[in-house]
């Protein structure tokens, strides 16, 4: 399967690196209003987007078989520790907090083993994508002659620079003003898991004595839980705004940059039309690549805070191994 996916991501690279060329020459007979070469153009886009299609079907396919092996391995792993030597029967307290083994082996196993699946898949992807794409920028893109107060001077490969400071800008402003977002993923998903031990706890089992009231300090208990969860969800909130913030405001600017920073070449006549728009379309995939970790800042911190859960969850019960 690991094979499986290199190949799909190589595959998937060589055809849009074809679409990138397809755009060139499509743009080009557009703009010399060659009908003939635009029609021949559409007929060579419907095989590249067939193939496209099916293998993004292919790695649908191959993430989730890898996700559901690792996942099966890992819950039975977890489950056989909580049923051996009576870990289930153990207190769900470790330093203060809740370890609600329940919710951790159904939950966080899967986002533990779902997540990383994808990360790998998407950076391998990423770097890839920036390797072959900078060398389309640098070729393309070429010199930029720039005359400034009095002064003339050649700037090489302007495209490759401007995409590099373009994307280690955006990443270093998503790291300043969504840092937080891990541990407030993390705050979220174990609130949300108090919560859910504390209301299963409040059923009768079949063989208690039943109430028919909780008493005051179990409905205190609760909803002191409730207003936990609810704290967390808007803490999470504010992070996710600013998240979006900077990836929402880049998915419209990038696109527009790349054809700016291609517009004094174009209008000079050293760039034609169909060049700028592989060029723009090169810049938006090596910036896209560059933020890789911009565009799965949120899915690094659910996968974060799901693995430091599973991962206290086995030291908690270590930790009764060793004692007993």
């Amino acid at each position: 399967l690991t094979l499986l996916l290199v190949a799909i991501v190589v595959l998937q690279l060589v055809v849009q690196y074809a679409l990138n060329y397809w755009s060139r020459d499509f743009f080009d007979a557009f703009g010399r209003r060659d009908g003939s070469a635009v029609w021949t153009e559409t007929l060579i886009f419907v095989p590249l987007v067939a193939a496209s299609v099916a293998l993004a079907i292919l790695s649908v396919w191959a993430r989730m078989a890898t996700q559901r092996r690792w996942r099966e391995w890992l819950s039975g792993h977890l489950i056989d520790r909580w049923l051996t030597d009576g870990h289930y029967m153990a207190p769900e307290f470790d330093a203060g907090k809740r370890q609600s083994p329940e919710y951790r082996i159904a939950e966080d196993a899967r986002v533990a083993t779902e997540v990383p699946v994808d990360l790998a898949f998407g950076l391998l992807t990423a770097v890839l994508t920036a390797l072959v794409f900078i060398d389309v920028l640098w070729r393309i893109g070429g010199p930029l002659a720039i005359d400034a107060f009095g002064m003339s001077f050649v700037l090489p490969a302007y495209l490759v620079i401007a995409a590099i400071v373009y994307s280690v800008t955006l990443t270093t402003g998503m790291l300043i003003i969504a840092g937080r977002l891990p541990r407030a993923v993390e705050g979220k998903n174990q609130a949300e898991a108090e919560l859910r031990s504390m209301a299963s706890r409040l059923r009768p089992s079949d063989e208690g004595p039943r109430s028919v009231r909780l008493t005051g300090a179990q409905q205190r208990g609760l909803r002191t839980v409730l207003h936990k969860v609810i704290h967390r969800w808007r803490d999470l909130a504010r992070q996710l705004m600013r998240f979006t913030l900077l990836s929402h405001a880049n998915l419209l600017i990038a696109p527009a940059i790349g054809w700016i920073l291609c517009a004094p070449n174009y209008l000079r006549g050293t760039m034609s039309l169909g060049e700028a728009a592989q060029a723009s379309a090169a810049f938006v995939a090596v910036q896209t690549a560059l933020n890789w970790v911009v565009g799965n800042y949120q899915h690094l911190a659910e996968w974060t805070a799901s693995v430091n859960r599973v991962s206290s969850l086995l030291i908690t019960w270590d930790r009764i191994d060793t004692a007993q």
